[in-house]
Parts: C-alpha cells; structure tokens; sequence
C-alpha cells in the first residue's frame, strides 16, 4: 500500500521537508551534467510536476458533476428542477459525454494551475516560517497561494463556464472558436480575463479553508499512525479540504460564473459589479440563489479533491525518493 509521509506537527522540531534549507544559494545538489542547482529551486520543481499529476485526475474525476453545478448556477431561473434534473436532460438531449462539456480548458490548463498552486503554496510556507507551521499560518499560506493561483485558474474557468453554458445546439461552438472570438472582440483583459477579481475574491478564503482542513485532517491521522498515513487516510483528508474549498466561497463561485458567461464584461470598479451581481441574484431567487448548485458542488469535491491530493503526495514521495529532496 502507497504510504506517504506526515510532516510531525510539533512546531518546534526541524524536518527536511519543512525546511527550505537556512541558505538555498549555498546548499546544492549536483547533476549529471556538472550543473549546480539549488535544493529549493529543485524541491518547487517536485511540487510543480506532482501539481500536474493532481491536477489531471481533478479534471478526469471531477468534470461530469462539475458542469452539472455550472449549469445550475447559470441557467435561467425555472429551466430545470434541479441537480438531476440538469444530469438527466443533459444526457438525454445532448448525450452522456456532453457531462464532459468544457473539459478540454481545464484539462489543458489545470495541469499549470495546480503546478502554480501548489507551487506558490510550497513556497508560501517556506516564506512563513522554516518550521511545521500553525493551522492559522497554514491559512495564510493557503490564502497567498489562491491569490497567485487566480491568474492561471480565471481565464482556464471562463473558458470551462463558457463551453458548459452551450446546451447541444447546431450553433454551439468549439474552444478554440470560444477562444477566439473573446479575443478578436474583447481583448486580453476584458475577454480572457473575464472575472479575474471574482476568481481572486474566491480563491483567497477559499485555500485558507482547503489547506486548513486538510493538514489538520491529516494531523489528526498522524497521531494515530505517526509518520506513514494509509492512502485512505489521505483521500480522506483530501476530500475534507474540498469541501471546506466551496463552504469557504461558494456564492463567488457563482458570481463569477455569472460574470464570465455574460456577453459583455462587466462594467466599474470589482466592489461594484460583485454587489451588483448580488443584488440581481437577489432579486431573481433570494439568498437561495446564491447557493445554487452546491450539492453536486459538494458531492463532486469528494472524489476530485481526495484525487487530487493522492496523486499529488504519492507523485512528490516518488521524486522526493528520486531526488533526494
């Protein structure tokens, strides 16, 4: 059984893999080819390959029930009774691998947004503190790692929302024409960028959630098994931090769907069309609307999350074993 390493809470004690190293310029290792490279620069490229591999089982895991939950916060109010309603007449109109609708954005961009989280995350705790951190600290470090996450994760998640938005007609259109065409009439940052700030807005408190929830789900199992939790344990842990992502910001989540499926960007400051977005919600559902799709929401962070950080800890166990760091 695959077993993967728990760094010990104590805040006190010194491990290696806590500890980015007091001089990263001083402290090397030395390749093949007679160059000199850096421990930490060599421990981020760990995080960055095994964010890939996450990354990649999120999407294969997670699609189906993902375009389930954006077709739910999306749709006009009255066009489906709800969450399987939207799954049964997806399937029956449009065909079962319509669920995959949009898959081709994430599955081509989650691979750099994992590699950037969990990256930007890895570096993040090392910034903090060269010890085992707090759960506060780890809600730092989380926070700072959505934030640089968002640059990557908005354009990818416009394209998605875009793409699941069509609902089998003669004139849906591809990615690459989706592409395209926000570019040709929009531009960079009005188009591709579409709901940047919404996405900053979410991922800020919702990595603080995640991060949090998971290291202290997987503390919690350390004490039990010391230094080696069972793969359960991990998906485990992993599935706690997914949910704990959406509870933290899920009514931006569906902000933000809003904003990048709308014809035309937004208009005045973040504060301003975020309130405005609330209030048009609002008014069409009540607060109810605002948590519009959570229960598949939910129920998909389960099996995507605990993937994510399954493939995520066994692919950096294995390089840190090939590596030596």
């Amino acid at each position: 059984m695959y077993a993967t390493r728990i760094r010990h809470v104590a805040r006190k004690s010194r491990q290696v893999d806590d500890i980015p190293f007091s001089d990263p310029l001083l402290t090397s290792t030395r390749s093949s080819h007679g160059t000199t490279v850096s421990m930490s620069s060599l421990t981020t490229l760990n995080e960055l390959i095994a964010g890939s591999m996450g990354g990649a089982a999120q999407v294969l895991v997670g699609q189906p029930l993902d375009t389930v939950k954006t077709r739910a916060q999306i749709a006009p109010k009255g066009m489906f009774k709800g969450p399987m309603d939207i799954l049964m007449q997806t399937v029956r109109k449009e065909g079962f691998f319509a669920l995959y609708k949009g898959m081709a954005s994430p599955l081509l961009g989650i691979a750099g947004v994992n590699s950037l989280l969990f990256a930007s995350y890895g570096a993040s705790r090392r910034i903090i503190s060269p010890f085992p951190l707090t759960l506060p600290e780890i809600a730092l470090a989380g926070s700072m790692a959505g934030a640089a996450n968002a640059i990557l994760a908005s354009p990818v998640e416009m394209f998605k929302v875009r793409m699941q938005g069509q609902y089998g007609d003669k004139s849906d259109k591809r990615l690459r024409v989706v592409a395209r065409e926000m570019w040709k009439e929009w531009g960079f940052r009005k188009g591709v960028m579409r709901g940047y700030w919404v996405t900053v807005a979410r991922e800020i408190p919702a990595y603080a959630g995640f991060y949090t929830a998971y290291e202290f789900s997987k503390r919690k199992f350390a004490s039990k098994y010391g230094d080696q939790i069972p793969v359960w344990a991990l998906l485990a842990s992993g599935a706690t931090g997914g949910i704990a992502y959406w509870l933290s910001c899920y009514p931006l989540d569906v902000i933000k769907s809003r904003i990048q499926l709308r014809e035309t960007p937004p208009t005045g400051t973040p504060v301003q069309y975020i309130a405005r977005e609330v209030k048009m919600i609002l008014a069409e559902s009540g607060a109810a609307g605002l948590f519009r799709g959570l229960s598949p929401c939910l129920l998909r962070s389960i099996p995507a999350a605990a993937s994510t950080f399954a493939a995520f800890e066994i692919t950096r166990e294995w390089l840190t074993k090939v590596t030596g760091v």
